[in-house]
């Protein structure tokens, strides 16, 4: 698949085969995701993939838009993490770029398994304090790990709609606004 045409038709999958994802695949598609950029180079992911069934169909009870994850192949958590990232934390000023990061790297992820016929949906984490805690207790996460994605994985059983076109030249401003 050519780049353009996998950016242009990426579309969030909600309904999968029961099919299993290659383990070998499973490392190609977070492979592409840990060539995404990140502030000073910092490279401050993690990525937990979960099979687990039951933990699939429990995922709705932490995080109410992932109920359709039961049917996945699998769940890759990306996460971040706080040590690593780029940040500062001074009196007068406070901020990181983990979350910006992360989102990079999952669009990567999301790309890289459509690129390989494998449908996917973002599902977010972060900055839902009660699901990243409870994704935090519920997967033994250290302290300095913050879940900030969840995406559900597995080859589509259905074909969403494209959109006409998400084309806006009025959104485009050159020079100034």
């Amino acid at each position: 698949m050519e780049l353009m045409e996998g950016l242009l038709t990426r579309r969030s999958i909600r309904r999968y085969q029961d099919k299993k994802i290659e383990k070998s695949v499973l490392e190609e598609i977070i492979k592409a995701a840990q060539f995404s950029p990140t502030a000073h180079n910092k490279q401050p992911w993690e990525f937990l993939i979960i099979e687990d069934k039951e933990f699939l169909a429990e995922l709705r009870h932490i995080q109410r838009w992932t109920s359709f994850a039961k049917d996945a192949a699998c769940v890759i958590i990306v996460c971040g993490d706080i040590e690593k990232s780029f940040n500062r934390n001074k009196e007068d000023e406070k901020w990181s770029f983990i979350d910006v990061d992360c989102a990079i790297a999952t669009q990567s992820l999301m790309l890289a398994a459509w690129s390989k016929g494998i449908g996917s949906c973002y599902c977010g984490a972060a900055p839902m304090q009660r699901v990243v805690d409870t994704l935090r207790e519920r997967l033994d996460l250290p302290e300095n790990i913050r879940p900030f994605a969840i995406v559900p994985l597995g080859y589509p059983a259905e074909t969403p709609k494209q959109p006409d076109d998400r084309y806006k030249p009025e959104k485009i401003h050159w020079g100034k606004w």
